[in-house]
C-alpha cells in the first residue's frame, strides 16, 4: 500500500515507517523537524530508512495547506496515518494557541485533502489524556470524555470530533487510537523514562511531581506499532480504540525499576503536582483485543531494560538529548 504518515520522523512515526517498509509498503513521510526538541534527534531516527527506495520524505508543516495539496496531487495514497501533533500536556498550558492550530487546524487540513482527493482511510493518533481525571478505571472507549484538563487533551478530543464529522459527511473511514504513554528506544527526551534515565546516569536529581503515587499505563513501542499495523485492513466506519498495556505502575515504582536496571540510586527532588497532569491512566483494551487481536507482550521491566540498552549505545549520540 501507499501510506502517508505525518510526524513520521518522530518517536512513534519513525518506528512505524521502518516496520511498514519492512513489510514492503511505500511510505510518504511528512515532518517539519521543529525545535520542540533537538531536530538532530529526528534526523537520527530516520537514518536506517532515509535512502530506502520505498521511503519519500517531505519536510513541511501540516499547517501549510498549499504544500499538503501538492503532495496529495503528486502521490498515490491509500491510507493516512496522522501522528503529527504538538505533544505534551505541560507545554500546552503556556502555548494553547499553537496547540490548537497544529492539532486541530492541521488535522482539518489533512481531512480536507482526503475529501478533495478521494482518500477513504484515515488513522488519527489521539491520546489517553482525553479521559482527564475520570475516576472509573480502567478507561473505556465508552466513557464520557467531556472534561479534558489541559489544552493538549482538549485538542485531541477536538481531533476525534472533527474526524467523526468528516466520516459522517464524506464517508471517510476513520480509526482514532487513544495511545497510553508510549515508551521505548527513541522516546522523546522530556518523557519520564527517558528523562529519569538520563538524570540518574548523570547523577542529577530527578523531579517527582506530587507524592509519587500517580500512575501511568506505560506501553512499549513495539506493542503500539503492532496494534497500528494490525488495524490497516480493518479501517471501516468510525471507531475509537484504546492502545495501552492495561497494567499501570506508580511513579516511585517506575523509578525503582529504572534504578535496578541501571544499578544506581536516584536523587529525588519532590515538587508540587503540575496543573493539567492527570493522576492515573489505565487502558481497558478489550475492544483492541476483540477487533485487532491486539495483545501487548512487553512487560515494563523488559521495556525499561531495552530502553536503557538503547540509551547507552554510543552511536545514538547522547549529546542530542542535552
Amino acid at each position: 500500500m501507499y501510506i502517508l504518515i505525518t510526524g513520521g520522523a518522530g518517536f512513534i512515526g519513525s518506528h512505524l515507517c521502518e516496520k511498514l517498509i519492512d513489510l514492503n509498503h511505500k511510505i510518504i513521510c511528512i515532518d517539519n523537524f521543529n525545535n520542540y526538541y533537538n531536530p538532530k534527534i529526528k534526523e537520527n531516527n530516520l537514518k536506517n530508512i532515509i535512502d530506502n527506495k520505498n521511503f519519500t520524505l517531505y519536510r513541511l508543516d501540516i499547517l501549510n495547506k498549499e504544500k499538503i495539496n501538492e503532495i496529495f496531487s503528486a502521490q498515490k495514497i491509500n491510507i493516512i496515518i496522522h501522528l503529527a501533533a504538538r505533544a505534551g500536556v505541560r507545554p500546552s498550558l503556556s502555548n494553547a494557541l499553537l496547540y490548537e492550530a497544529v492539532n486541530v487546524q492541521g488535522t482539518i487540513n489533512l481531512l480536507e485533502a482526503c475529501k478533495d482527493y478521494g482518500i477513504k482511510k484515515f488513522i488519527f493518533a489521539s491520546s489517553s489524556s482525553v479521559y482527564g481525571d475520570n475516576k472509573k478505571v480502567p478507561f473505556s472507549e465508552d466513557d464520557n470524555v467531556d472534561n479534558p484538563i489541559s489544552p493538549y487533551a482538549a485538542t485531541k478530543k477536538s481531533g476525534e470530533l472533527i474526524c467523526y464529522t468528516y466520516h459522517h459527511l464524506y464517508d471517510i473511514s476513520i480509526l482514532c487510537f487513544r495511545l497510553f504513554t508510549v515508551y521505548g528506544p527513541r522516546q522523546r527526551p522530556e518523557m519520564a523514562i527517558h528523562k529519569f534515565t538520563r538524570h540518574i546516569l548523570e547523577e542529577k536529581p530527578i523531579e517527582v511531581y506530587g507524592n509519587g503515587t500517580s500512575s501511568r499505563d506505560y506501553t512499549y513501542i513495539d506493542d503500539i506499532i503492532s496494534g497500528i499495523i494490525s488495524s490497516l485492513d480493518k479501517i471501516n466506519g468510525y471507531e475509537i480504540i484504546n492502545l495501552g498495556n492495561s497494567k499501570p505502575i506508580n511513579l516511585l515504582k517506575l523509578i525503582n525499576l529504572i534504578e535496578k536496571a541501571i544499578n544506581r540510586k536516584a536523587v529525588i527532588k519532590y515538587a508540587d503536582a503540575q496543573p493539567g497532569d492527570v493522576f492515573t491512566t489505565y487502558a481497558d483494551i478489550r475492544k483492541a483485543k476483540k477487533m485487532l487481536k491486539y495483545q501487548p507482550e512487553t512487560s515494563i521491566e523488559e521495556g525499561i531494560e531495552n530502553f536503557i540498552k538503547w540509551y547507552k549505545k554510543k552511536e545514538e549520540g547522547s549529546s542530542f538529548y542535552d
